[in-house]
């Protein structure tokens, strides 16, 4: 399993960034004859995220998300950081190659290389 960092080009200030989840999405209720005190508090899923960054990217996320499921897949490392995960080097290396053949600059993927601990 291979993972990497997706980078995007912001549309705002045009510097590299990449969509992090600050807090989680917290859930709540209002009812119509009494108080409901329930919440629940959960992180969006790496999908989630990056349709909830539409706009904000100088590339369609939603084209991002299509060509990223032919390769791998979207996922929230620690319920934060936004990490693209394929099986392999060579499906990463296809990955990158296809979204710098489509986006150019736009998106990239920072390789997050395997470390070992001695």
């Amino acid at each position: 399993m291979e993972r990497g960092m997706l980078w995007f080009k912001c549309a705002a200030v045009h510097d590299p960034s990449r969509p992090v989840m600050k807090k989680p999405a917290i859930i709540g209720w209002v009812a119509k004859h009494r108080q409901v005190d329930l919440l629940i508090e959960r992180s969006l899923s790496g999908e989630d995220l990056l349709r909830r960054m539409k706009g904000w990217f100088t590339a369609d996320v939603y084209q991002v998300i299509d060509i990223i499921k032919q390769h791998g897949k979207l996922k929230l490392l620690d319920d934060r950081d936004l990490a693209v995960e394929t099986k392999g080097v060579a499906e990463m290396e296809s990955l990158s190659n296809k979204l710098a053949e489509v986006f150019g600059e736009e998106v990239w993927i920072e390789h997050m290389p395997k470390t070992r601990l001695e």
